[in-house]
């Protein structure tokens, strides 16, 4: 077989598909050039998902027109000069591939001025090739427009996903560069509409604050450690505030957002018995360590890192965490700093104006009998005042005995004989051959089951309406989801609405789930698990049948205690019903008969 020298076309094109994934690639490489130029204010417009258009705005030193050209020339860099530089990276940028790698997947327009200039510069790219160079009047800074991404590699744009998730994944990378520089300004903006607007932040926690809202600022603790290897700042989740979706967990290192499985687990390892099993806390960590000691360069996007002492760093990690987890377990404490704490009250001085002069006494009637037949004895009426009144009370009551009243009530009385609650785990009852013994939370689990299933294939579904509409912050990313999924939880039953760019309204909710303050911030958070996780997956047959599962495990865990005999008969007589009354869909067992000769044993 001949060897071959690839065509330049090409080998960029190659190279391209390592460096440019998808539109939220091109935002990440724009913004950290942007950075690295020393811009204070940086925009970032999209159109489409990034699909039409993804144009990234500076204010930074700019480029003279001969590096304006020579930027997009693969390994054109101004930050190495020797070998020995790669020791000492602190910027974003240093290979010189990016702009290179998005000029050959994409149309590119660049505009450029240095300061000292009084014209800037534009160039004009395609497919690797200068297609115009021209003087031009322009701010200093720098802009530049990529257009039609993918559009000369049709089989690479095909495999793009939905907007909404394309923009989801651009909303991440703009907030991992936003959150590690509080001093520079920044803005998305997606089909002329604004997603973020950031001002500059006096702190990280602003900034925090800023990008992803009070509510978690209110629910982490700083953290800091100072050892010989390095230096660590930063905020975590109370353990309370734990979620069962992964978001807002974040690794800095020397201003880089990194990803580390092996620090992840230093952090859970802090929260072991804090948090519930599958739920993941927020963090913020900012890492400062010597640039000899990491290496930025062993991966494509510089998203992972190497550490020359990864296990004494995975110890200061744990050993920060836990401390913080301590301090924050002290009860009582007040957060004046808190964006979200409560005020204390303050009583008026005319508070006692309104301090009744003598508090009531209740009466007591010893002689009271409710089974006698005369009216005032049976309604408690004594010759010392009355009904439950004090002596001195002039009250009155009269009674129709005509009136049947508690025949307003046969009709909800069952036969306690009949059925058992035990510790609201089971129902017993009697069957043709024995004892029946009913799991309550699989016996929800198997009705939720078939009426979901039947909701994904048949498009018929029940919707309870919330008493109150209740709004639940979910983050921009959080509400982009249920955008995404607005048609499958409308025909499982959800009436979830957008409200804002990071909020969502629980309207109503399925027969079976609660929709309750409280209740429905913990719905919310329990369907992003479920729908992140069947990210990118369509209905078919073996999908709808595990999406059925996975809302029927969740609604029978959030149902209320049952608390009558009547709602266990209803709970019984349905799933008798069921297609498959003796088993859940996962294969567990919901009931059971123990025969009466087996109960005549142990007697």
């Amino acid at each position: 077989m001949e060897l071959r020298i690839l065509p330049k076309n090409i080998a960029d094109m190659i190279a391209a598909g390592e460096v440019v994934q998808r539109p939220a690639s091109v935002v990440k490489e724009l913004m950290e050039n942007a950075v690295d130029a020393g811009a204070t204010d940086i925009k970032v417009i999209v159109q489409d998902a990034g699909r039409t258009l993804v144009q990234v705005i500076d204010n930074g030193t700019g480029m003279t027109p001969d590096d304006a050209v020579l930027c997009f020339e693969r390994h054109a860099t101004s930050k190495l000069s020797s070998a020995e530089d790669l020791h000492h990276i602190l910027t974003f940028g240093f290979r010189g591939e990016a702009l290179a790698s998005i000029a050959a997947v994409a149309e590119v327009t660049l505009r450029t001025r240095i300061a000292s200039e009084e014209a800037g510069v534009e160039v004009s790219m395609a497919a690797s090739e200068n297609k115009g160079t021209k003087e031009v009047s322009c701010p200093v800074g720098t802009n530049i427009a990529v257009r039609n991404l993918f559009y000369n590699i049709p089989a690479r744009r095909k495999f793009l996903k939905s907007d909404n998730v394309e923009l989801r994944h651009i909303v991440e990378e703009f907030q991992r560069v936003a959150l590690t520089r509080p001093d520079i300004g920044f803005t998305l903006t997606h089909n002329g509409k604004d997603i973020h607007v950031v001002k500059p932040a006096k702190s990280f926690k602003f900034r925090i604050q800023d990008l992803l809202g009070p509510a978690v600022v209110g629910d982490i603790v700083d953290i800091s450690a100072d050892t010989t290897i390095a230096s660590l700042r930063g905020y975590v989740g109370k353990p309370e505030s734990a979620r069962k979706t992964l978001g807002n967990q974040f690794f800095f290192v020397n201003g880089r957002y990194f990803r580390s499985p092996y620090l992840h687990k230093a952090v859970m390892k802090a929260y072991e018995n804090l948090v519930p099993e599958g739920s993941t806390p927020s963090y913020f960590i900012y890492l400062d360590v010597d640039p000899a000691t990491v290496d930025v360069n062993i991966h494509p996007t510089k998203a992972e890192i190497k550490f020359e002492e990864e296990q004494l760093l995975f110890q200061t990690v744990l050993a920060a965490v836990k401390e913080a987890m301590g301090r924050s377990s002290v009860a009582g404490a007040i957060d004046f700093d808190n964006p979200v704490a409560a005020d204390i009250p303050v009583v008026g001085t005319s508070f006692r104006e309104y301090t009744p002069s003598s508090i009531p006494t209740a009466g007591v009637d010893p002689f009271y009998n409710p089974f006698e037949e005369d009216s005032s004895a049976a309604l408690g009426m004594t010759e010392r005042g009355g009904l439950g009144m004090t002596e001195g009370s002039h009250t009155s009551r009269y009674v129709d005995k005509s009136q049947n009243y508690g025949a307003l009530f046969e009709e909800r009385t069952l036969p306690t004989t009949q059925i058992l609650i035990v510790q609201g785990r089971y129902i017993l009852t009697q069957s043709a051959s024995g004892l029946m013994i009913v799991h309550i939370r699989r016996a929800r689990e198997r009705l939720l089951y078939d009426r979901f299933l039947k909701a994904l294939t048949a498009q018929a579904h029940v919707t309870q309406t919330a008493l109150f509409p209740v709004q639940v912050t979910v983050g921009v990313e959080g509400r982009l989801t249920f955008d995404e999924h607005a048609e499958l939880l409308g025909r499982l039953g959800f009436d979830i609405a957008p409200f804002g760019a990071d909020t969502v309204v629980v309207n109503g909710v399925p027969e079976g789930y609660s929709a309750e303050p409280g209740k429905a911030e913990t719905l919310v958070q329990d369907l992003l698990a479920i729908l992140n996780e069947e990210q990118g997956t369509t209905l078919s047959g073996v999908m709808e049948q595990a999406l059925a599962q996975k809302f029927a495990v969740l609604g029978a865990s959030a149902g209320s205690r049952l608390t009558s005999p009547l709602e266990a008969q209803r709970l019984v007589d349905s799933l008798l019903q069921s297609e498959n009354p003796e088993f859940t869909a996962a294969g567990k067992r919901i009931l059971s008969i123990v025969p009466a000769d087996e109960l005549e044993k142990r007697f």
